[in-house]
């Protein structure tokens, strides 16, 4: 039971300006100043969540190592509950001057609570209860990200389904190379994204690591249970070394990384959107509700959604070297620059998150222009590389057959013909070993039928990858 016994006066004390939290080495108030410069409550108050998570499994802990009483404990977790609430509903009043969310949160219990209140920051330090806010927050939002860039994979494999007969010019440096499916082409973003997807499970492996009970740097000399909290909060692990936990921002960087080759796949992506509702394409269409217009040309229907995309890669990216270029100076262990963290993290986390939702909702209603991709397979050339495995199936050495079908195009561009237009004396005339067979490689059709090795555009390949794609993702019907 906490006394009631008024306490002596402090030998050599004198009267003090009001203090802060942490101020009683301090004789003067903090400046205005300084108390603008350096508060980050008006962006890390987002972590309130978090912030309450670990104080309450903090009070439970020092509870059962008998820091504190029951009681104690009763009156810390009861307060806890009433601040989020008046949080959550927007009632809570947040002072600057308090500095932070931590702080913030302390103080209000201290003031409704008393003592018991004040109890509440042994054993720990704002060094790693911030690493825990982080830790907590950033292992949410990454599991969200994860679901979310699982649906737009969804989005690409529902496309490969209906257009999956549905033949297109494919391009290497942005000249028709090679006919492909549809399909296929948008299960390369599928697996681009499964790689990104990937990347995100195993950075949540890195993020979900117990970092409270390191104390300021060196640990704490009270005796507290680390792997209590560790299960409380649904950590399989603690931190291995205290001076690492309160310095390290690794885990951040590791995940904006990530999160940047998300959004650097969603510009690729959103090139391509660009390039292809041009009038000068036309491959696919967007849906009104996915565009705007213009303030002065009546007549136009842009693509702003995968423009704002690929403009704000450059954001996430930025934040990125933000990042190490904050971390690359640092001494151990923690430093006030860490504060500097959050924000970079904060705004990708909302950036990428924001347009793979959107992404997945515009894949969700776009069509293709089946006739313009048809009348797009003319021009090019682009069964020549057909014509040189014909050839190579005559036995003729690829580097010859490469050589002949380079002469023969140069014919046919001469004569303004396509291949399959070609007699067959015109094509004899480069190669005798040419025989009627050829016209059936030199068709669009012929040419996506025959690529069947493995991961290729051939039709029976793209169909066994649509059925493993929607196997792995429970795709039904």
């Amino acid at each position: 039971m906490q006394s009631k016994k008024k306490q002596p006066a402090r030998t050599g004390a004198k009267k003090r300006a009001p203090a802060k939290m942490w101020g009683g080495r301090f004789a003067e108030k903090t400046a205005a100043a300084v108390e603008a410069f350096t508060a980050s409550i008006h962006y890390d108050a987002r972590l309130y969540r978090h912030d309450i998570a670990g104080s309450r499994a903090h009070a439970r802990m020092l509870a059962r190592q008998g820091l504190i009483t029951a009681s104690e404990r009763d009156q810390i977790l009861k307060g806890l509950t009433a601040i989020e609430r008046e949080i959550a509903a927007g009632t809570f009043v947040f002072r600057r001057e308090l500095e932070d969310i931590h702080m913030n949160i302390e103080k209000s219990l201290a003031e409704r609570i008393g003592p018991a209140g004040e109890k509440l920051h042994t054993a720990r330090s704002r060094n790693d209860q911030v690493a825990l806010d982080v830790r907590l927050y950033l292992r949410e939002e990454c599991g969200r990200l994860i679901e979310l860039v699982t649906e737009l994979r969804k989005a690409f494999v529902v496309l490969a389904r209906r257009y999956r007969k549905t033949v297109m010019p494919g391009y290497t440096h942005l000249q028709r190379a090679q006919p492909v499916l549809v399909a296929h082409h948008m299960l390369a973003y599928y697996e681009m994204f499964g790689r990104d997807r990937e990347r995100l499970t195993d950075c949540l492996k890195r993020i979900n690591v117990m970092p409270l009970g390191a104390a300021a740097l060196a640990g704490t000399g009270l005796p507290i249970d680390r792997e209590f909290v560790a299960k409380e909060l649904g950590f399989p692990a603690v931190t291995a070394n205290s001076m690492d936990t309160v310095g390290d921002r690794d885990f951040i960087v590791e995940f904006v990384a990530a999160a940047g080759l998300i959004q650097v796949h969603l510009s690729r992506l959103s090139e391509e959107l660009v390039l292809w509702t041009t009038e000068e394409f036309a491959f696919v269409k967007l849906a009104d509700s996915f565009c705007t217009g213009s303030s002065i040309m009546p007549q136009k229907k842009n693509p702003d959604i995968p423009e704002l995309v690929r403009g704000k890669t450059g954001r996430v990216v930025g934040h990125l070297m933000g990042l190490l270029i904050l971390l690359k100076g640092l001494p151990l262990t923690y430093n006030r620059d860490l504060q500097e963290d959050k924000e970079p993290l904060f705004d990708t986390v909302d950036t990428v998150s924001q347009s793979v939702a959107i992404i997945t909702a515009l894949l969700s209603n776009l069509t293709f222009n089946e006739a313009r991709l048809s009348a797009g397979m003319g021009g090019g050339y682009m069964t020549a590389t057909d014509l040189a495995d014909y050839l190579v199936r005559k036995n003729i050495p690829f580097r010859q057959a490469h050589a002949i079908v380079g002469r023969t195009v140069a014919y046919a561009i001469e004569k303004g013909k396509e291949l399959s237009a070609l007699s067959l004396k015109e094509l004899r005339r480069f190669a005798p070993e040419i025989d009627e067979d050829v016209f059936e490689v030199l068709t669009v059709a012929g040419s996506v039928g025959s690529r069947n090795s493995t991961g290729g555009t051939g039709t029976r390949q793209v169909a066994a990858a649509i059925r493993r794609a929607e196997k792995a993702l429970g795709i039904t019907g």
